[in-house]
């Protein structure tokens, strides 16, 4: 049956935030149809790849959403994209990112914006999993697939996720459980146990943008010293069943010259400062750092991210930029439902 691509469409839909964001769609010959939707941060990286928004337009009206909208990024996808993609074979992945890629034809995916791009690329994996009549991650990772990341849930929110006062923008706990499913379970537990933590030391329990607490806490040091005490609480080892991770989005309070940690009072810090100060947390032989932490966007890319690792010897992993929006983490075994492989922890 002829699956080959007819046509790739756009809308505009509101993210968790009631911002504009892309909901595309890819038709097959077939009659398959593939959608996606692209999420969008609240931060930026200063590599990450650029959205394409409305505001700087003359085409557009540019108060429309705040100048945050996408009509441009759907004119993208709809105009140059789907000419691009037209009659193409869904199935082969790579060859449609790198059409995508080279037909944008900036670093930063500037020109076409990398909403358009991502949505299109998602919105073909979702048509061709459809036409072939097997799960996504199946078409993705192929038939023997039974790998899934190691889930970081993102449990104190702070910097431009949360009115309050932490410059850091996440914290998160990524876990060695065995499987999935206890992972999300135990991760599921220490959450509960973190906002009855919080309520019973006085602090407030509302929610940041991302879905974890948004206390107004003394330090950010003090948002990892709840955490491990809250894994604790819900019976687990901090360090050895369950870690800290973070995601400072760092770039969000450089200053030109220095780091200004404003929310929580911190002061200034030049690069050198800002080293020693991550380098403490993850050096102390203390019970609230752990040598299984994880710390992603330390330092703008700029700074020397590295450095960052090598004062800390091995008690901290620090992930690539944000260039590609993931987060890079060990793989945790755990058979998908057509595996008969006995899984293995992580």
């Amino acid at each position: 049956m002829n699956r080959r691509i007819i046509a790739v469409t756009a809308m505009e839909i509101l993210d968790s935030r009631g911002y504009p964001t892309l909901r595309v769609f890819v038709d097959l010959a077939d009659g398959m149809r593939g959608v996606a939707s692209v999420p969008a941060g609240a931060s930026t990286g200063r590599e990450e790849a650029k959205e394409l928004r409305d505001g700087p337009a003359k085409a557009y009206d540019r108060n429309r959403y705040g100048g945050r909208g996408v009509r441009l990024a759907i004119d993208s996808v709809q105009l140059a994209i789907a000419e691009a993609l037209r009659y193409r074979d869904p199935v082969d992945q790579a060859v449609i990112d790198q059409i995508l890629i080279e037909l944008d034809g900036t670093p930063d995916k500037s020109r076409l914006g990398a909403n358009a791009i991502l949505g299109a690329s998602m919105a073909v994996a979702c048509a061709a999993a459809k036409a072939m009549a097997i799960p996504l991650y199946a078409h993705l990772g192929g038939p023997a697939a039974c790998y899934l990341p190691v889930p970081m849930m993102n449990v104190i929110n702070g910097g431009q996720h949360a009115d309050n006062t932490l410059d850091f923008q996440e914290f998160m706990i990524p876990h060695g459980a065995g499987s999935y499913g206890e992972a999300l379970r135990s991760g599921t537990e220490i959450y509960h146990a973190l906002k009855r933590l919080l309520g019973s030391n006085g602090y407030e329990t509302a929610v940041g943008d991302e879905g974890g607490v948004a206390p107004n806490l003394r330090s950010n040091e003090e948002a990892c010293a709840l955490i491990v005490e809250a894994i604790g609480a819900a019976g687990y080892e901090p360090g050895r069943d369950v870690a800290i991770a973070l995601d400072p989005a760092a770039s969000s309070f450089w200053s030109g010259d220095h780091y200004e940690l404003a929310k929580s009072g911190g002061g200034r810090k030049n690069s050198s400062e800002m080293t020693a100060f991550y380098a403490a947390w993850f050096g102390r032989d203390r019970r609230h750092v752990h040598c299984r932490s994880r710390s992603r966007d330390g330092r703008p890319a700029d700074q020397g991210r590295c450095a960052v690792p090598g004062r800390a010897g091995r008690k901290i992993q620090s992930p690539p930029g944000n260039r590609t929006r993931t987060r890079c983490c060990r793989p945790l075994r755990e058979p998908l439902p057509q595996s008969r492989r006995r899984h293995r922890g992580c």
